[in-house]
Formats: structure tokens, C-alpha cells, sequence
């Protein structure tokens, strides 16, 4: 604000003292103004300034993760709700293990298999499948006249040798006498040799039909034959029915003896250097009810290659057992070789993601919470609860290693990376 005066205007004394008086106040006014306008612009200023600082303040301080790729971060309170415990690594003799399939079998001698001797009819049939029978028992009857024609020829052979024998008799004593002829001594011995070799020959097959040559009388003659099994045990097939015809090449039953059930195993060419006689085995039925692991003892390993499959047949004994076994059952063997003191943890202490396996370490306690890293490393099978581990990365002595918890871990790993 500019006030003007005119040099031209004349004023009293007093006037002029009064309007300089009031130009000083005007101005001592004005500029407390002005100085009140610049404090307030520079209060705004201020206020804005500070107002924008505390909204870009989110964005300074947003979360970046300072940790590394395998690395995540819990709070306290949830390590205390998953139950983290921590520890190293135990020490204990783990059996390496050699992994191999087979089935439940028996020796041959204890599977047999019926056939006719002479092809017939069936007359009839005394088993069925599954059937237990004793040694000797009857399986099945035989009906054909070729029954009859062979005890017939046996009669009649035996008859023969009985007449060639006396005839033999008689030229020795004629020949002692000196009163016989030596051939006719020498044609009755051969005489009685060839007929004696014929009577045997038909008594043997008589045997093979399972009949008794010497109960066979002329008056009981039949023309049926029994087929009996040579050993007890199971009726595994019958695959026949009365009146069908058999050849002796067909097979009519099969019986088995469980006595000598034993596991066969295929183990690979890689493998067999580890497997040696005595050796415990574990083996599973994987396609049955039964989810009991079973055990035997390695009694014989094969000394030949399979040279299609690549593997050489181990065979085991079965330890005692309740369980029902069948010949024939497929089973899952994991056969236990030499042990060594190996680094163990828990199995719940191991995470297996597809192929691979992961176990958990604390790297760090911050005031934020605990600090945890993955571990890529190499798992054996389970043994009693418990895992051989092998490091894939350095792992000092030192390290505290997750026990028990993992799982949690685990998922908050996954759900951090899907974030």
C-alpha cells in the first residue's frame, strides 16, 4: 500500500507530526500482516509436506523379502502352534536294502501234476479245486477195454513162465542123467529167459496203471484203473469230467504241497553282488487284503542270467507265520544287505515332493520371528520310523535341523511361493 503527498499542500506542525505518527502505525500493521501471511504459507507448506511424506511412507516400507529362494520366515507364535522341535542329525546301523519282485512258489518235487498212463474215459471224478487229499488218495477212475487186454497178456505170460519153468526142471534132470539132449536143456533156458523178461514187462506197466500184478487173478479183471496222486497236498486244477476221453499226454489234475512254499525272486544284475545266503528278506502281498509285512531268509542265489530280464532268481524260506499263503501270489521283497552307521531323522522330519526329498534347518532367530531354509537332500527307505539321509549341500554339524514340524513348514513354503 503506497501513500502519496503533495510537496504542494501545507500542514500545520502538529498535523504533520500526527500524519507521520500515522504512517508508522499503518506500516508497523502492515507488515505484521504480511510476516503472519508468510508464516501461515510456510505452516501449510510444512503440514503438506509432512502429510505427503506419510503417504508415500506405505510404499517405502512395503515387505520385500530380503530371504533366500529356499528360505521362509514363521513368527513365534506359529512355531509354538505347529510344534517345531528341532535337533540333529541320530546316528544308527541302517540296512542298506535291495529292492526286488517275485512270486510265492514251491519246489517241483511239491507240485504235481496227474496224467494217464494208458489214454481211457473217465469214469469218474473224486476231487475238486482246493481240496485237501492224502498221499495215495484217489482223484479220478479210468474205464477202457485196453485195461483188460494188458492184465489178459500178463496171465497168460505168467502162466507161460510157470510151464517154461517146470519144462527147465525137467531137461536139468534129464541132463544130470545123462539121458537128455543139451539143446533142448539150452532151448528150454532160453525159453524161460524170454518169457520171464515178457511177464516183468507187462507187470511193470500194470504198475504204471496203478494195479498189483501179483493180486491180479483171472477172476477179477476190470476194466477200470484208479489214478491216485503221489503226494498230500491241495487240488490246485482239475480239468476233467466223467466221460471225456484222455490221452496220456493230457494233465487231468494238479496238487500242490505248501510245505515247501518259498519266495523266487528277480533281483536286476546291478544288485546281486550285495545279496548273500542267510539275509533277512521283508515282502508284502500287494494285491491282497493282507498288509502285514512277512519276512524269510535267503537260502540260494541263483549262478545264472536271465538274458532277456537281466536278473538271476534268489530263493528264500519263509519264517513262521499265521498268514494263508498261496503258491503263485505275486510279492513285493525288499531284501536287507550289510549295514552301516548313517545320519537318521525322523520320518515325519522328511518332506518327499514328486522325486525329490527336502528336510528343513533354522538359519536364524530375529526379532520378527524364526528363520528357516530347504535342504535338498537324499532319503533312504524308512526303517522303523526313521530315514537315512544324505546331503546334497553342506550341512555343519551345528545345524539345527526341524524334527518334528516340517509339514507346516512345508506348506508355508508352498503358499509363500504361490503369493
Amino acid at each position: 500500500m503506497t501513500i502519496f503527498f503533495s510537496s504542494k499542500l501545507a500542514l500545520p506542525p502538529i498535523a504533520r507530526q500526527l500524519t507521520a505518527n500515522s504512517l508508522t502505525i499503518r506500516g508497523f500493521i502492515y507488515a505484521a500482516g504480511l510476516l503472519l501471511t508468510v508464516t501461515s504459507l510456510s505452516a501449510c507448506q510444512s503440514k503438506g509436506e509432512s502429510t505427503g511424506q506419510r503417504a508415500e511412507e506405505p510404499a517405502a516400507t512395503a515387505p520385500t523379502s530380503d530371504l533366500p529362494p529356499q528360505a521362509l520366515r514363521i513368527s513365534p507364535a506359529q512355531a509354538a502352534a505347529a510344534g517345531i522341535t528341532l535337533g540333529g542329525f541320530s546316528h544308527q546301523n541302517m540296512t542298506s536294502e535291495v529292492v526286488a519282485n517275485g512270486v510265492l512258489d514251491v519246489p517241483p518235487q511239491n507240485h504235481v501234476s496227474i496224467s494217464a498212463v494208458m489214454g481211457g474215459y473217465v469214469q469218474q471224478v473224486k476231487v475238486l479245486p482246493g481240496q485237501y487229499v492224502k498221499k495215495g488218495a484217489v482223484v479220478a477212475v479210468l474205464r477202457h477195454p485196453d485195461y483188460l487186454k494188458l492184465q489178459q497178456e500178463y496171465l497168460q505170460a505168467r502162466a507161460r513162465l510157470r510151464f517154461l519153468g517146470q519144462e527147465l526142471e525137467r531137461q536139468q534132470e534129464l541132463d544130470a542123467e545123462d539121458v537128455g539132449s543139451k539143446r533142448r536143456l539150452q532151448q528150454a533156458q532160453s525159453e524161460q529167459q524170454t518169457e520171464l523178461a515178457t511177464e516183468r514187462s507187462l507187470a511193470g506197466q500194470l504198475r504204471l496203471l496203478g494195479l498189483v500184478p501179483e493180486r491180479l487173478r483171472a477172476a477179477s479183471l476190470s476194466p477200470s484203473v484208479s489214478l491216485t496222486t503221489p503226494i498230500g497236498g491241495y487240488v490246485k486244477v482239475v480239468s476233467i469230467n466223467p466221460g471225456q476221453f484222455v490221452n496220456p499226454q493230457d494233465v487231468l489234475v494238479e496238487v500242490v504241497d505248501r510245505s515247501g512254499l518259498h519266495l523266487e525272486l528277480k533281483v536286476f544284475e546291478k544288485d546281486i553282488a550285495q545279496v548273500r545266503k542267510g539275509q533277512r528278506v521283508l515282502f508284502t502281498i500287494p494285491n491282497s487284503r493282507l498288509e502285514q509285512t512277512l519276512e524269510a531268509r535267503v537260502f540260494l542265489v541263483g549262478q545264472a542270467f536271465d538274458d532277456e530280464a537281466r536278473t538271476v532268481s534268489v530263493h528264500a524260506h519263509l519264517e513262521p507265520t499265521s498268514a494263508t499263503l498261496l503258491p503263485g501270489q505275486y510279492v513285493a521283497a525288499r531284501i536287507q544287505t550289510e549295514g552301516a552307521r548313517q545320519q537318521t531323522l525322523p520320518e515325519e522330519a522328511v518332506i518327499q515332493a514328486e522325486e525329490l526329498s527336502y528336510i528343513f534347518a533354522r538359519e536364524g532367530t530375529a526379532s520378527t520371528g524364526y528363520h528357516f531354509r530347504r535342504y535338498q537332500v537324499k532319503a533312504g527307505p524308512p526303517q522303523h520310523g526313521d530315514v537315512t539321509i544324505t546331503p546334497l549341500e553342506p550341512l555343519p554339524d551345528t545345524t539345527q535341523l526341524v524334527r518334528r514340524g516340517a509339514y507346516f513348514l512345508q506348506a508355508e513354503f508352498t503358499k509363500g511361493q504361490q503369493e
